[in-house]
């Protein structure tokens, strides 16, 4: 039986997950819950936010996220191509900057609107 405490939502409840009963959860007080649990200890994913290099830009970095959750198992290799990424201003918030980002079926987008210099 493992123990998470569930991030849907800000109550936070305590959830039990009984690996061995086919993922049974206890503890969550909406179905959001029940299914976070399950997940978490099946196939974990998070959404992803870093930064990116950028030229032209008042900054030298430009703020990206997957527009999708990914699988915990493929962060270093999501990470490995964002190290290789420049982008040129101006950038668009919601622009993707990559497709499809290392075969997880997530895109990569600017998460701020980078204009000029």
């Amino acid at each position: 039986m493992k123990e998470l405490v569930c991030i849907v939502c800000p109550k936070g409840c305590r959830l039990h997950v009984d690996e061995e009963n086919g993922f049974a959860v206890t503890g969550n007080s909406c179905p959001r819950g029940a299914e976070y649990g399950k997940n978490e200890l099946q196939n974990p994913t998070r959404v992803l936010t870093s930064t990116v290099k950028i030229s032209g830009a008042l900054h030298s970095r430009c703020p990206v996220k997957t527009d999708r959750p990914v699988a915990k198992g493929k962060m270093f290799d999501v990470m490995r191509e964002l190290a290789a990424v420049e982008l040129q201003a101006p950038v668009a918030v919601g622009d993707i900057v990559l497709s499809d980002i290392a075969g997880t079926g997530a895109n990569l987008i600017a998460a701020k609107t980078m204009n000029l210099q």
